[in-house]
């Protein structure tokens, strides 16, 4: 049986000093924050188990399934290859174009879907979130891991699509690290999107004007080049320490041969490790402190 505790006025102690004396705590105190992560990771599994059943969820009601994670991204590697490398010429002397222009369609797609699934992670599961006890923080958690694992399988794809005029070397094993770093990027981003989404219902119908901005700022349809040949001082300061833009720019350094980059592959890294735990920590944190208000109101 618990134990519990019961103020007795007469005594003259406080019922906040009697909880203290037997270890008691406000059912509804937010945990500190490596408590609550303790917590995030006893609840793996359900993070895991929710993932797996959005995913199937999502793709079930379709006769290609788990096919349409590929195909999303590589129709629209298509339809810009059309618009911006044939109509519009856009290719500026990329030799392989069609891996340049797919590398950042697909490396574009994984952060981009992990924001619109993400302002939606509190918003869409409000019937679970005040049916159960769980830390919240679990839901923009499995929306990075849907995210993570069908970037994987579109991964397997891009690679093949550029291996057709790209030699195989160590430097594609880069990929990993780039994959990782972005993961982290994306967990926080999700994390973040989630709780501004909580607040601001209003918010998911300007994501896709803010992603398609995002987009034409990242150099996906077109060379990074066309950035230092129209931008210069702190225009071009800014433009280049785009976080999608550096991700982009090291999986096309770590995949192809003779292209030409935003900055130094040294650079590059370096502002990749830093955007991954600046906005992973501070997406975890912001959440974190929201924790309380989720599914009220």
């Amino acid at each position: 049986m618990p134990e519990t505790a019961v103020a007795d006025a007469a005594t003259g102690v406080s019922p906040r000093e009697l909880a203290r004396r037997h270890g008691l705590t406000s059912s509804g105190r937010r945990l500190g924050l490596v408590e609550y992560s303790r917590k995030l990771w006893a609840y793996r599994h359900f993070i895991a188990a929710h993932a797996k059943a959005k995913t199937t969820s999502s793709l079930g009601n379709t006769n290609l399934g788990a096919l349409w994670q590929v195909l999303t991204p590589a129709l629209n590697a298509f339809v810009y290859y059309i618009i911006f490398g044939v109509v519009i010429g856009t290719r500026g002397g990329v030799e392989n174009f069609i891996a340049y222009l797919c590398i950042g369609v697909f490396v574009f797609q994984f952060t981009q879907s992990v924001v619109q699934q993400g302002i939606n992670a509190i918003t869409g599961n409000l019937g679970l979130i005040r049916a159960l006890h769980f830390p919240r923080a679990s839901l923009p958690l499995s929306v990075a891991l849907v995210e993570i694992r069908n970037f994987v399988t579109a991964l397997a794809v891009l690679l093949v699509i550029v291996v057709v005029k790209e030699p195989v070397n160590l430097e594609w094993l880069l990929v990993i690290p780039a994959m990782i770093l972005q993961s982290i990027f994306n967990t926080g981003l999700a994390l973040a999107c989630a709780r501004f989404g909580s607040k601001l219902r209003d918010v998911k119908q300007l994501v896709p004007f803010i992603m398609r901005f995002w987009l034409y700022g990242s150099a996906v349809l077109y060379p990074v080049t066309r950035f230092t040949e129209h931008l210069h001082g702190w225009k071009l300061f800014v433009v280049e320490l785009n976080p999608l833009l550096v991700f982009i720019e090291l999986y096309r350094h770590s995949l192809m041969e003779n292209v030409r980059l935003a900055g130094s592959p040294a650079q590059l890294w370096i502002e990749a490790v830093a955007w991954s735990l600046v906005v992973g920590l501070a997406g975890f944190v912001y959440f974190w402190r929201g924790e309380k208000g989720y599914g009220r109101g």
